[in-house]
C-alpha cells in the first residue's frame, strides 16, 4: 500500500507545480512548458501562471495594465506575446525578471510613451515589436537594457515626431529598423551610418524633406516613399540608388512636384548657393553695458545655416553674454568694449557659402567731472584710481571702473561716484568667468563706492559690468544705465590660508568662556546640594519603632525599659451618668460612633496584672472602672 501511495503523491506534486490557468491551453506534447491564453477574454494576467514556462501567448485579450508582479520569477520565459490587448500602462520593472526573454510583442496596444524603467531587465532581448500603438515620446534610456543585443526594432504606425537617435545609433546588432507611418521630420546626419549591421530601414510615410546619405554599397535596403521630399542636389545619392518601381517622389521645388525621384534627371537636381539679403545691427551704436542685436537674412537651396564670427575672427558660441537665435540672429545681452568692431555673418549650404560684415560701435561712457552747477565734484578721479593699481578698461583716460587688490580668490572693484545724477536707488554688478557662462549679480546700496568679490577661481579672467538703477521720474535717463565694464584676471596658484579676523576670533573665545563658566556653575551647585543632603541625612535620628503586643497571647514580649507606675486600688469616683438623651453625657455623648479608631498603645493596660513581676507583688487586683470598660467595649 505504501509503495502505491508514493507514486501518487509525486504525481500530484508535479501536477500542482505545473498547473494550467483557467481558459488556457497547456499542450503536453510541447517540448517546453507553453501557455496558450490567446482570445480567452482575460481582463488581467492570470496569477496562476507556471513560472517555469518558456512561451506565453496572451494576445487578443482585454489586459489593460501589466503590474510588477505579473511576470515575477519567470526567468525561463523566452517568448512573450501581449499583442492587441488595449494595453495602456506598463508598471516600472514589469519585465525586470525576464532575463532570458528574446522576443517581446507589444503591438496593437495603446501605449502613450516609453520610459527607461518600463523595459528594464531585458538583457537578452532581440526582437521588440511596438507597432500600432500611440507612442508620442520615447526616453533615451528606454533602450539601454538591450542596446547591445536587439536585432529587430519595429516602431511603425505611431505618433513619434522625433526619435532618440543617439540611443538608436548605439544598437550595434540592429539589423531591421521600421519607422514607417510616424511624424518624423528629421534624420540626423551620421545616425544611420553608425549602424554597421543595418540591413533594412523603413521611413515610409513620414514628414521628411531631406534624407542623409546611408552607407553603401552595399547598404541597407531603404524605403522612403510617402515623404514630402525636397528634390535637390542633396538627394543625388538616393537618385543613383533608385530603380523603376520605387515610390520616392518630389514635393518641391514646384517644377519637380509630383514626379517620381527615379524619373528625374540628375542635372535637374540642382542646388542654389546662399545669398545674404541683409545684415545689420540694431542699434548700430550702443553704450558700454547695453544690449545689442545683429540680424542676418540669407536665401538659398537648401536653406543655408547661419553662424557668426566675432571681431577677433573666432566663432561665436552661445554663452551668458552672447546667444545665436534659431532664426540666425545674434544677441549681445551686455556689450563690452571687446565687441567694438566688425562681426561677420556666414551662410553656408551644400552649394557654397556667403559672408557679410556688420559693423558694431560700442561707446564708452563719459567720465563725469562736475555736477549740474558746474562745480567740480569731490572724490577720486581717474588718476587717483589708477594709482590704486589693478586692471582697468582698455580706453585710456576713460577709467571709470578699476579692479584692485587682486588675489587668487578675491578682487576689490572701485568706481566713480555718480553725484551728478540724482535718484540712484542702487548699483548692480554682474560678472562671469571666461570658463563659466553663468552670470552672477550683486545689488549694492547707492552710497557704495567699492565692493570686494570673494570666492573667485584662481588664474581666470573675469568680465564685470556695473549699472546704476535710477528711481522712476527722478531723471530723464533710462531706469538702468551702464556705468562701465572692466576685465581682470585673478592671480594664479592656490590661495594661501588667510588668518581669521581678530573680531571673529575674540567672539568665538568669549562664547567658549561663557559656556565653560555656566557648566562650572551648574557642577558646583550640584555638588553643594549633594553635600547638604548627606549632612542632613547624618543628623536625622533613627525612626522609632512602635511595639504592639497582642492581647490574646503572650508569645511575643518585647523588652520593656521601665515598669509602669502603680495604679490605685480603687478608681476615682466618677460623676453619675447622665441620661441617655442628654447632650454630652454618658457613653453616647463621649463616643457618638462605634467606628472610633483605636489608638496604638506601646504599653500594657494599666489595670491588668503583671504576670512577669515577681511573686512579691501579687497583691494588686485588677479593677476596671466605668471609663476603662467603655473604652475597651467601644474598640
Amino acid at each position: 500500500m505504501a509503495k502505491l501511495l508514493v507514486p501518487l503523491v509525486m504525481l500530484g506534486a508535479v501536477a500542482g507545480s505545473h498547473r494550467c490557468p483557467p481558459r488556457c491551453l497547456c499542450p503536453a506534447a510541447a517540448p517546453n512548458p507553453t501557455l496558450l491564453c490567446a482570445r480567452t477574454g482575460l481582463l488581467a494576467v492570470p496569477p496562476t501562471l507556471d513560472r517555469a514556462a518558456v512561451e506565453l501567448r496572451l494576445a487578443d485579450n482585454f489586459i489593460g495594465a501589466v503590474g510588477r508582479a505579473d511576470f515575477a520569477n519567470m526567468s525561463s520565459l523566452v517568448h512573450l506575446t501581449l499583442s492587441r490587448n488595449g494595453l495602456r500602462r506598463l508598471a516600472p520593472g514589469a519585465f525586470a525578471d525576464l532575463r532570458a526573454l528574446r522576443a517581446l510583442h507589444l503591438d496593437g496596444n495603446r501605449l502613450p510613451a516609453l520610459s527607461g524603467a518600463q523595459l528594464r531587465g531585458l538583457a537578452s532581448l532581440r526582437h521588440l515589436i511596438l507597432a500600432n500603438n500611440q507612442l508620442a515620446a520615447i526616453e533615451p534610456a528606454a533602450f539601454a537594457a538591450f542596446a547591445a543585443t536587439v536585432e529587430d526594432l519595429d516602431l511603425s504606425h505611431n505618433n513619434l515626431p522625433a526619435l532618440p537617435w543617439e540611443a538608436v545609433a548605439g544598437m550595434a546588432s540592429l539589423a531591421t529598423l521600421t519607422l514607417d507611418h510616424n511624424l518624423l521630420e528629421r534624420v540626423p546626419a551620421g545616425a544611420v551610418a553608425r549602424l554597421p549591421r543595418l540591413a533594412r530601414l523603413d521611413l515610409t510615410a513620414n514628414r521628411l524633406r531631406a534624407l542623409p546619405p546611408v552607407p553603401g554599397p552595399p547598404g541597407p535596403s531603404l524605403a522612403a516613399g510617402g515623404n514630402p521630399l525636397h528634390c535637390n542636389c542633396e538627394l543625388l545619392w538616393l537618385r543613383r540608388l533608385a530603380q523603376p518601381g520605387r515610390l520616392e517622389s518630389c514635393a518641391s521645388p514646384p517644377p519637380l512636384a509630383g514626379r517620381l525621384l527615379w524619373a528625374v534627371p540628375e542635372e535637374e537636381l540642382a542646388c542654389r548657393a546662399p545669398a545674404i539679403a541683409g545684415a545689420a545691427a540694431d542699434p548700430a551704436a550702443v553704450l558700454e553695458g547695453q544690449p545689442l542685436r545683429l540680424g542676418c537674412a540669407a536665401a538659398g537651396d537648401p536653406p543655408p545655416a547661419l553662424h557668426w564670427l566675432g571681431p577677433d575672427g573666432r566663432l561665436v558660441q552661445n554663452g551668458s553674454r552672447r546667444a545665436v537665435r534659431p532664426d540666425g540672429s545674434l544677441e549681445l545681452r551686455v556689450a563690452t568694449l571687446r565687441d567694438h568692431g566688425a562681426f561677420t555673418c556666414v551662410a553656408s549650404n551644400a552649394a557654397g557659402e556667403a559672408a557679410a560684415r556688420v559693423q558694431v560701435a560700442v561707446l564708452p561712457l563719459p567720465v563725469p567731472h562736475g555736477d549740474g552747477d558746474g562745480e567740480a565734484e569731490a572724490g577720486p578721479g581717474p588718476s587717483d584710481m589708477a594709482r590704486a593699481g589693478g586692471n582697468e578698461s582698455r580706453v585710456a583716460g576713460e577709467r571709470r571702473i578699476v579692479a584692485a587688490e587682486l588675489t587668487a580668490s578675491s578682487a576689490r572693484i572701485r568706481w566713480l561716484p555718480q553725484r551728478h545724477v540724482p535718484g540712484i536707488r542702487m548699483f548692480q554688478i554682474q560678472y562671469n568667468s571666461s570658463l563659466d557662462d553663468s552670470l552672477v549679480y550683486r545689488l549694492l546700496p547707492p552710497s557704495s563706492r567699492s565692493f570686494v568679490l570673494r570666492d573667485l577661481a584662481a588664474g581666470r579672467e573675469y568680465d564685470l559690468c556695473i549699472s546704476a538703477l535710477y528711481a522712476e521720474g527722478a531723471t530723464a535717463l533710462p531706469t538702468a544705465r551702464a556705468l562701465g565694464c572692466v576685465r581682470f584676471a585673478t592671480a594664479s596658484g592656490a590661495p594661501g590660508c588667510a588668518a581669521l579676523p581678530r573680531p571673529h576670533f575674540l567672539g568665538g573665545t568669549v562664547i567658549i568662556v561663557i559656556g565653560a563658566a555656566i557648566a562650572a556653575s551648574v557642577l558646583v551647585f550640584i555638588l553643594i546640594l549633594t553635600a547638604r543632603y548627606k549632612a542632613a541625612a547624618a543628623r536625622r535620628p533613627p525612626a522609632a519603632v512602635a511595639s504592639v503586643c497582642s492581647q490574646t497571647n503572650g508569645t511575643h514580649r518585647p523588652p520593656e525599659p521601665e515598669p509602669p507606675p502603680p495604679l490605685p486600688l480603687l478608681p476615682p469616683a466618677l460623676p453619675p451618668p447622665a441620661p441617655m438623651g442628654a447632650v454630652g453625657g454618658g457613653a453616647r455623648g463621649l463616643f457618638p460612633s462605634h467606628s472610633y479608631p483605636r489608638r496604638a498603645r506601646t504599653r500594657r493596660h494599666g489595670s491588668l496584672p503583671r504576670l512577669d513581676l515577681p511573686d512579691a507583688a501579687p497583691t494588686l487586683r485588677p479593677s476596671f472602672g466605668s471609663t476603662h470598660w467603655m473604652l475597651e467595649s467601644t474598640v
